[in-house]
């Protein structure tokens, strides 16, 4: 069985992985960067919520496409974009 190493799927591959890499390591980097700081100034409010709800779309049509890789890799940004939201609310209120 040879595998096929055509553009769409290096670029599918590629995709996946700098997906995986933004909603592992970046993200809950600034959820870090945030706790220590106890601060999420310099945070872009405005881009969270976009963000949040896209990653939310994206896996509700996940779940209706019955796709695992939009659920698993949507949701990671559902959970990771929310963290961080839920960090502006709360260092915001203790202001």
């Amino acid at each position: 069985m040879a595998f096929d190493l055509s553009l769409v799927v290096i670029v599918g591959v590629l995709t996946v992985i700098f997906t995986i890499l933004v909603k592992l390591f970046g993200f809950p980097d600034q959820v870090r960067k945030n706790y220590i700081n106890k601060s999420t100034k310099g945070v872009s409010t405005t881009l969270m919520i976009i963000l949040w709800t896209s990653y939310l779309l994206w896996t509700i049509y996940g779940f209706l496409r019955n796709d695992i890789v939009l659920i698993i890799g949507h949701g990671l940004g559902v959970a990771t974009t929310g963290m961080i939201l839920l960090q502006i609310i709360h260092y915001r209120k203790n202001k």
